[in-house]
């Protein structure tokens, strides 16, 4: 979900229709519509020309936007759209002490409560 955001945010950044951005990568307007809304995933080559055409990396569209260390020494990414979740998590004080005292039941308590 996060490359269809990107991707679309892209877009229009640059002032492209979908049919636009289509004939500059080869692909259909419905290939784009596609991507953007997530039910299709761009190929490689096809990713590789977006790379081209809004000259951001591969790992943008993934939403690897920066590496965190662990406490083991290995490493995961967060996107800006993480960071933006904990940033709000955070003002909420309460609630981001129970997910640090027991994270998985207090995802599950909030999963139940948004269906």
């Amino acid at each position: 979900m996060i490359l269809g955001k990107r991707l679309k945010e892209l877009r229009k950044e640059k002032g492209l229709t979908q049919q636009e951005l289509g004939d500059l990568i080869n692909v259909t307007k419905v290939s784009i519509c596609c991507y953007e809304n997530g039910t299709r995933t761009p190929t490689l080559d096809t990713l590789l020309e977006l790379e081209k055409v809004f000259g951001v990396s591969l790992t943008y569209f993934l939403g690897q936007d920066e590496i965190v260390k662990k406490q083991d020494n290995s490493y995961f990414y967060l996107s800006q759209e993480d960071i933006v979740i904990l940033e709000e998590l955070k003002k909420h004080e309460s609630l981001y002490e129970k997910l640090i005292e027991d994270p998985k039941r207090t995802i599950e308590l909030i999963d139940k409560k948004v269906r």
